[in-house]
């Protein structure tokens, strides 16, 4: 939290809440190979299909 008041202050800006998925978007096939052998360890069966995007 000081790093950032720090750096507030030094560049002289607003804070700007990025949202709570923020760092999720950032990498998101990180982020699915993370949890894909989360469950696996888990002792589940992942099996990744694209979804439909026409609606």
């Amino acid at each position: 939290m000081l790093v950032m008041i720090y750096h507030m202050l030094k560049d002289q800006v607003d804070y700007r809440e990025l949202g709570p998925d923020y760092l999720d978007q950032l990498q998101p096939q990180r982020l699915t190979r993370y949890l894909v052998k989360r469950l696996e360890s888990l002792g589940h069966r992942v099996i990744l299909e694209p979804r439909n995007q026409a609606a």
